[in-house]
């Protein structure tokens, strides 16, 4: 890839951020709907308000322990650090989103989004480093993370979800630029796509929470399905990073240590990758 092309497509992602930014602080402040505590499924069950809601969340546990328990197995190049530091984040998503639930406030929220603003910022910086180079996780993922923190306490001080609202945005908008803009350095891209798909599922069935719990009868909620979708994401990102390799072309630019080399040898030995 040439140094002009590398400046390109670096300009194109610092656009797309820098834009949505821009037109996101442009809207009127965005406060947080009261009614956006009032969840379809409110049964009680073996004493736990909101039953449903609340142990659905142990999915962001299982994937987010699976992952890190994992982690020595992952193909994560210069990247490892940021990947670690999205899957704490859904870890503690399970515990923060599970509190929520339990008594559904203002309050409470903060507990359930400042892990999931660790999320997504360690994956869009994991991305970026990468794709973009090593530097970006040097200078960016601190940042990123105060900022995504800072965004949720924000909103808590002010009412007004602005910030909020372009940390879920932005590398919403970001990663796939990313993605289709550089060339892919490790095999198993598609799972990224799933990922994303599935995180796109998650907002689709917390838009239709209460038409989703009638429509099954009232046996599962919109947004307990939406926990489920949200943590099905991330744990295709875990099934990509031990499964994946260094493609031929990068191998000599970058280094991953044991893992890729480990990668390298099953596609020598006959596997099929893609």
């Amino acid at each position: 890839m040439s140094a002009r092309a590398e400046r390109l497509r670096g300009a194109l992602v610092v656009a797309i951020l820098g834009g949505s930014l821009l037109w996101v602080l442009g809207l009127d402040p965005i406060p947080q709907d009261p009614a956006y505590h009032e969840f379809a499924d409110q049964r009680v069950w073996l004493g736990i308000a909101n039953f449903a809601d609340v142990v659905s969340n142990l999915a962001f546990l299982v994937v987010g322990v699976w992952a890190l328990a994992r982690s020595r197995g992952w193909v994560a190049g210069e990247a490892r650090r940021s990947w670690l530091v999205m899957f704490a984040g859904v870890a503690l998503v399970s515990v923060g989103s599970g509190y929520y639930h339990l008594d559904p406030s203002n309050e409470t929220l903060v507990w359930d989004r400042l892990p999931m603003t660790v999320g997504f910022m360690g994956l869009l910086v994991a991305l970026l480093t990468e794709h973009a180079g090593p530097g970006v996780q040097r200078f960016a993922l601190v940042p990123a993370v105060a900022i995504g923190a800072a965004s949720v306490l924000y909103w808590h001080l002010t009412d007004d979800l602005r910030p909020y609202v372009w940390v879920q945005l932005g590398p919403l908008l970001a990663i796939p630029t990313v993605l289709l803009a550089y060339p892919a350095r490790y095999t198993h891209a598609g799972l990224l796509w799933v990922g994303l798909a599935c995180y796109v599922t998650a907002k689709v069935t917390e838009t239709y929470d209460a038409a989703i719990f009638a429509m099954t009868g009232e046996m599962v909620s919109g947004h307990t399905l939406k926990h489920l979708f949200a943590a099905l994401g991330p744990a295709c990102l875990h099934l990509m990073l031990v499964r994946r390799a260094r493609r031929p072309e990068h191998r000599r630019r970058y280094r991953d240590g044991p893992a890729i080399e480990a990668g390298s040898r099953r596609c020598r030995g006959g596997a099929t990758v893609r």
